[in-house]
């Protein structure tokens, strides 16, 4: 029995007391109560043992992968969850019946205002992952900024602009938190002599404080799980969601979370990852950037399975159309939402015929997500809403979960990395270094959500272009287009060509500390499991002596 309380919690975050965003007299130190901390380290030591249990069990999957010893495949030991067609998951949640179109972003002041302003939206993810430095900070007030905005108190101006919503939040884009995954912890909050799971942290002061008013809007409390690996991490997030509603005495099934399947594994599991999350099932989405760096990060030193350049690696590829298929099957056969992938692009507005094409290549992507069964698609900015909405408008229906395909995918199908005509060539190896050098560097300065080449750049996007280049040099890859290979040294002395380059442009830099840690992973010395964990310490500020904070 875990007993509650504060007794060996160390809060080693700033907690700051004054408000920030007036007319708003919120606080981090009215979020970050006695009562609520109880509540989150309740979870923690409730939960954090089988958490590390889970992560430990990633790491020797892989190990097995990597000795021969295990294969991709579906597990036989859950078939009997696969092949029951008589089980479903729940009716569909209050404000979650439509979600054609979902815009996402972090829970900056100014942004989450201007996502829930946003027209022609129905959903907004609210990401405190990888779109999010996890800066204290960034944490700290993004909680705070959600807190204002549920209850209609967020409007802000600065000296540039003012900020309102445009109605009362009862009746704009329904809000689904995305907190940060199992991996990570936060260092800011030690518990029994370790950091705080972050996962436990970002879900629990946002449950503690919004559940009971969510439901009385009607519209949640509703969340998005990133970078599973197993049905097993989805039945520890169900326990998590028993628990907190139990601590509330708030009904259970009240919550529901859409999974990301972003992870080669997971791909596999689909079936018993709704399974396990039972009544608290919306859904599956496919994060497709992710899904590209976990198929290169597990398959990268397997032969056959060396990717082309990114951009080359699309939605229509083998091995993710197979994905995408297994997807909306899977969703629409237990009566859920089968989510399309995100819209990275970013208005070009100095350049009319540049725009037209990048909203013709959005619009296309769309079509494709419509006509393959998916119930929505992600949106990056408010200007592709219009485009997302008019495409899915065609249904006729809030949804297409009546829709189920007639497809059978196999083992073979989710892993044939195989693109016809597929080439690395140069442009790709340096616009991959460009992207995960400018994000981590800005990812180090705070800034989680990187507009690169009119792209949102997020951690995601950074994973395959790191990884890309890992496993390039690792196989020795011959450049199709200049006949190079691709060593160590030469990688190395692109890096620094660029690091010089930009460094010219902008004098008042973190490129040198980004690339201490970006070379090592693109030189094949070693590849990390996640950047955002390799370099996370870059971020965390801890107190200096004298701020002292009381529990």
């Amino acid at each position: 029995m875990v007993k509650r309380g504060l007794d060996k919690v160390e809060v080693l975050g700033y907690i700051d007391d004054e408000p920030k965003f007036k007319p708003s007299h919120t606080t981090v130190a009215d979020l970050f109560n006695k009562e609520a901390l109880e509540f989150v380290v309740l979870l923690h030591r409730t939960f954090n043992e089988r958490r590390k249990a889970l992560l430990e069990n990633r790491v020797k999957f892989q190990e097995k992968l990597a000795s021969g010893e295990a294969v991709f495949d579906f597990l036989p030991e859950t078939k009997f969850i696969r092949e029951d067609p008589t089980w479903k998951g729940p009716p569909l949640a209050p404000g979650l019946i439509d979600r054609s179109t979902e815009i996402t972003g972090p829970p900056l002041r100014n942004m989450l205002v201007n996502a829930l302003n946003a027209a022609n939206v129905n959903t907004y993810m609210c990401d405190l992952e990888d779109s999010l430095a996890p800066t204290w900070q960034n944490i700290t007030w993004g909680q705070v900024n959600l807190y204002d905005a549920i209850r209609d108190q967020i409007n802000f101006s600065t000296p540039q602009k003012s900020y309102n919503l445009r109605d009362k939040v009862a009746k704009l884009p329904t809000l689904i938190l995305r907190p940060r995954g199992w991996h990570m912890v936060d260092s800011h909050i030690v518990v029994d002599g370790e950091p705080i799971s972050a996962s436990l942290l970002d879900f629990g002061i946002y449950f503690f404080h919004n559940a009971v008013k969510l439901v009385e809007i009607g519209k949640g409390p509703y969340f998005y799980l990133p970078k599973m690996e197993h049905h097993l991490e989805a039945r520890l997030w169900n326990d998590v969601f028993n628990v907190a509603q139990d601590y509330i005495g708030m009904r259970r099934g009240t919550v529901r979370a859409t999974v990301l399947i972003e992870t080669l594994p997971a791909a596999f599991q689909m079936d018993e990852i709704i399974w396990q999350l039972r009544d608290h099932s919306s859904g599956l989405n496919c994060g497709r950037w992710d899904y590209i760096f976990s198929t290169i990060k597990t398959l990268g030193r397997t032969p056959g399975h060396i990717l082309p350049d990114r951009d080359q690696v699309t939605m229509t590829s083998p091995f993710m159309d197979a994905y995408v298929k297994l997807l909306i099957r899977t969703c629409h056969s237990r009566g859920v939402h089968a989510m399309g992938g995100m819209a990275a692009q970013i208005p070009i507005k100095d350049d009319p015929v540049a725009n037209a094409q990048v909203l013709a290549k959005v619009r296309n992507d769309k079509l494709r997500e419509l006509n393959n069964g998916h119930d929505g698609s992600w949106i990056a900015h408010p200007a592709l809403a219009s485009i997302c909405s008019e495409v899915f408008e065609n249904m006729g229906t809030p949804n297409q979960i009546h829709y189920i395909p007639d497809v059978k995918i196999t083992a073979a199908d989710l892993t044939n990395t195989k693109i016809e005509g597929g080439k690395v060539t140069q442009a790709g190896v340096e616009k991959n270094i460009d992207v995960a050098l400018l994000y981590m560097e800005a990812w180090i300065k705070g800034n989680g959500c990187v507009p690169i080449n009119f792209l949102m750049e997020d951690a995601a996007t950074a994973e395959v272009s790191r990884c890309q280049i890992n496993q390039w040099v690792s196989a020795g890859v011959i450049l199709d287009d200049t006949g190079k290979k691709l060593t160590p040294e030469y990688i190395r002395q692109l890096l620094h060509q660029r690091i010089d380059a930009l460094a010219r442009q902008t004098p008042s830099n973190k490129l040198s500390i980004a690339a201490s840690y970006l070379e090592p992973e693109i030189t094949g010395e070693r590849c990390s499991p996640f950047l955002t964990t390799l370099i996370y310490e870059e971020v965390v500020t801890l107190r200096r002596r004298g701020q002292d904070f009381k529990l």
